[in-house]
């Protein structure tokens, strides 16, 4: 009798390996649209800068608004095509890092280089520990989404109350919250996209999983990045 069809060690070491592929394709994934908001941001801060300045204070409405509608439905077209035509979900994501990187460097101008910079590198230092966290702790962490998205919306609500209020204390504060409830959602979509791996890994494209993830740890890092940037700014004005 063979003895070898019956030894689960193979089957784990290929869950290992596919694990080890998909998580360095997500990230890869997620490292590539970052690149790609980044270079779309300069070249529309530097070459593109007087028409996008135009246009925004031309219509800072129907800007705006054409951005966060177009976002929105590419966010939906990547995951419903995520499992079905991972390649046009990627193509979206790719678009998607675009936009967003056009809509970044209007805010970005108000701010120096070094404030830009010191944010970026703060960020990526957040989110790898988050991440490297949210992939390796043994603890059940599945609860911990609940609580943080219901804060995000809290924040989201307080901040547009302070549009109105105007302080800028207050948002210096919601600041360092945003900070955290980033830092935390790295680390939940890191742990949760890996066992979402483990458990339908082998039922769907794990391009497409791998696509997803890295959507939602793109809007993680941005988020992390756009929160430190206001940090950096309020404290060097002090």
């Amino acid at each position: 009798m063979n003895n070898f069809q019956n030894d689960p060690q193979p089957r784990t070491i290929n869950t290992q390996i596919g694990l080890r592929s998909f998580l360095s394709k997500m990230y890869g994934f997620m490292a590539l649209a970052v690149l790609v908001s980044a270079i779309t941001a300069y070249l529309s801060m530097t070459v593109f800068a007087e028409a996008i300045n135009s246009a925004f204070a031309a219509h800072p409405f129907w800007f705006l608004m054409i951005f966060i509608v177009s976002m929105f439905v590419m966010i939906g077209g990547i995951q419903k095509n995520a499992t079905r035509n991972p390649a046009m979900s990627f193509t979206l994501l790719m678009v998607f890092a675009v936009v967003f990187g056009v809509e970044m460097s209007v805010t970005l101008q108000l701010y120096t280089g070094a404030t830009i910079g010191g944010a970026f590198v703060a960020a990526t230092a957040v989110f790898g520990t988050m991440a490297v966290i949210g992939n390796t702790t043994k603890r059940d962490i599945s609860k911990l989404g609940t609580h943080l998205f219901a804060a995000l919306i809290g924040l989201i609500v307080a901040s547009i109350v302070n549009l109105f209020l105007q302080s800028e204390m207050i948002s210096y504060i919601f600041s360092y919250i945003g900070v955290l409830i980033f830092a935390g959602l790295s680390m939940w979509d890191s742990n949760n996209m890996r066992k979402m791996y483990l458990q339908y890994g082998d039922q769907v494209s794990s391009t497409g999983l791998a696509v997803t993830g890295a959507l939602q740890l793109y809007l993680d890092f941005v988020n992390l990045f756009l929160y430190f940037i206001q940090i950096f700014a309020g404290s060097s004005r002090d």
